[in-house]
């Protein structure tokens, strides 16, 4: 039987993390050095993205946040990306694993302060990438 929560004990409970994953479809091209004729031509990927939040959960809702308000903001921010061609997305800059991480990053910026981590990844090729925070 578990014990109910009683305040004051977040330091032995520790910080609780959610997370929410999404997926968009996007083209883009790449200056590389290797795979260097493919890479600069026009392809796309379905990439999957993971946000993760951290904190403690509220005493009066349980939850550390809202995953519905959260689904509710990235869908404005999936739109930004979802059949696209990510060169054209205005703050991307060069369309890296490393720079979607960082555009979602900032995309939740009104989540900063429970703002964990950001991963991007590409299920085809293995591809992935993890910005931490905090």
């Amino acid at each position: 039987m578990s014990q109910p929560h009683t305040p004051g004990t977040e330091a032995l409970l520790g910080r609780f993390e959610v997370s929410q994953r999404f997926f968009f479809d996007a083209a883009h091209t790449l200056q590389r050095e290797i795979e260097a004729e493919s890479s600069a031509r026009i392809h796309g990927h379905t990439y999957h993205a993971e946000v993760t939040l951290a904190g403690q959960p509220d005493p009066q809702t349980g939850m550390v946040v809202d995953l519905g308000q959260v689904r509710a903001h990235i869908a404005t921010l999936r739109e930004q990306l979802d059949h696209r061609l990510l060169d054209e997305v205005p703050g991307l800059g060069v369309p890296t694993l490393e720079n979607l991480c960082r555009f979602i990053a900032d995309g939740m910026a009104s989540y900063a302060s429970m703002l964990s981590a950001v991963r991007v990844w590409r299920e085809s090729t293995g591809d992935g990438c993890v910005l931490r925070l905090g």
